[in-house]
């Protein structure tokens, strides 16, 4: 694919999608580029989101479209933000608010375990009736305190015991290497040599 429309206008994601890439050498326009609104994202697991969303761009260019649909599950909360973690602190989205509400709700929980999920879609033309899923877990622990200055969301406070840091402390390519979207995207091009 010489390139492809992201079904996000998340700058963090087309930056980490685009690193994912490059070696394919596929260009990557996101939907806002072309004015294309966001699909609704009225569904319950990370997969329906991702494909409603990979279908809206697809059939709006014409053009192969990726979409992911990726969030913040945490134990002690029930798996919440989940689905809901672009806008766990209501609109406009913000990813500050977002994480004054996470912390909050988890200031009285000893259990800080937590994992990101990331479930990525690939709608190769407007008439894919099987479109290419892959799915990608990274698990971690939620800090008391964000650290870090990379990354994007809840990446301050994403900690990572076996490495001592923070998801937001990593260098962009160990973060593409291990994160949820990353696995999420090599298994998804794992499918595409397949296919």
């Amino acid at each position: 694919m010489k390139s492809l429309i992201l079904a996000s206008s998340n700058p963090g994601k087309k930056a980490e999608i685009e690193q994912l890439l490059a070696p394919l050498g596929t260009r990557v326009i996101t939907q806002d580029e072309l004015g294309i609104t966001e699909a609704e994202e009225p569904h319950e697991t990370f997969r329906e989101n991702a494909l409603a969303k990979a279908r809206h761009a697809c059939l709006a260019t014409r053009l192969p479209a990726l979409a992911d649909d990726s969030g913040l599950c945490v134990d002690a909360l029930g798996g919440a933000p989940g689905v809901s973690s672009a806008r766990y602190a209501g609109e406009p989205r913000s990813d500050e608010r977002n994480n004054q509400k996470l912390i909050a709700e988890m200031s009285t929980h000893e259990n800080r375990r937590a994992h990101y999920v990331c479930v990525m879609v690939l709608m190769r033309g407007p008439g894919d009736a099987a479109p290419l899923v892959a799915e990608g877990r990274w698990h971690g622990e939620i800090a008391r305190a964000p650290r870090g200055t990379g990354g994007f969301g809840y990446d301050p406070y994403f900690f990572l015991p076996a490495l001592g840091k923070t998801a937001a402390e990593l260098a962009p390519e160990e973060k593409n290497r291990l994160s949820h979207r990353g696995q999420a995207m090599q298994k998804l091009l794992e499918l595409l040599k397949g296919s």
